[in-house]
């Protein structure tokens, strides 16, 4: 299983190939590699975001991220902020 730095850093890889086959995908819309390649990985992308979601919170803080129940769980586990006591620093 990938740690939460080393599945941010994943998505971050797979986010920079989406733009950039994006972008070759403008210039060559009936490459058929290209369009494999941008279906493969835009599906990884929102596979990583999806478990990224479900495991650590919302990846963006605005809108993309179906995260239900109290939005603000994700910060502070146990339902308390840092400053509410009974947490270490």
């Amino acid at each position: 299983m990938l740690t939460k730095e080393e599945l941010n850093k994943k998505i971050q890889e797979l986010s920079f190939s989406a733009v950039d086959l994006n972008l070759f995908l403008n210039t060559h819309p009936n490459d058929p590699q290209a369009l494999k390649d941008y279906s493969y990985v835009s599906k990884s992308l929102q596979q990583l975001r999806q478990l990224y979601n479900e495991k650590y919170g919302p990846f963006f803080n605005f809108g993309e991220s179906p995260f239900s129940g109290n939005y603000w769980n994700w910060v502070a586990e146990d339902d308390k902020w840092p400053w509410e006591g009974d947490m270490e620093v």
